[in-house]
């Protein structure tokens, strides 16, 4: 049992029947009256996220949500992923894994997250590195400004980099922002 006073966040907690994990939260001492915690708390399994205010007193059970590394296999209407270490396979469903293995090659090394072991999400890893297979060439003596371009990647998806990546560079990209960050 976690008390509201003691909200971190990234920590997951069961209220009401929902898997939520603390995104932020805030203990607020009003003038008057008694002390609070303001929270926004985003559930694990929908991806929804809510604002609710706690007394700090008020507990609730914590919720433990497993994250097991698994390889990338490959995608045959559904993404299959193998456990480094058991080599068990599962398959899960496109509409299950969203948006999450659009910078993931083959043979990657995933977080595949479950609660009570129903996987609810994959986490793809925070950085990668990958190659230009299309864009624009660059123009010489526009870069005063930072201008970027748009600029496909090996696994088919799109990001805006600098004008002087060339198609066949590689490239690291922050998986959470879809953001360039350098070229390798």
């Amino acid at each position: 049992m976690i008390s509201a006073g003691d909200f971190r966040n990234g920590v997951t907690v069961e209220i009401d029947g929902q898997v939520l994990q603390i995104i932020e939260f805030q203990h607020v001492k009003p003038g008057k009256g008694a002390a609070f915690v303001r929270t926004k708390l985003k559930n694990v399994i929908s991806g929804g996220v809510v604002e609710k205010t706690f007394r700090p007193t008020e507990k609730f059970p914590s919720a433990r949500v497993d994250r097991i590394d698994m390889q990338y296999l490959y995608n045959d209407g559904n993404y299959n992923f193998m456990n480094v270490e058991t080599y068990d396979q599962i398959a899960l469903p496109e509409d299950l894994v969203g948006d999450a293995m659009k910078f993931v090659k083959e043979n990657d090394i995933c977080k595949v997250c479950s609660y009570k072991g129903n996987v609810f999400s994959v986490e793809p890893p925070m950085f990668v590195e990958l190659e230009v297979t299309d864009t624009e060439p660059g123009f010489k003596g526009d870069t005063a400004t930072g201008a970027t371009k748009p600029a496909i990647v090996e696994t088919g998806a799109q990001v805006n980099v600098p004008l002087f990546v060339n198609i066949g560079d590689k490239i690291q990209i922050d998986t959470r922002t879809s953001e360039y960050l350098k070229r390798l």
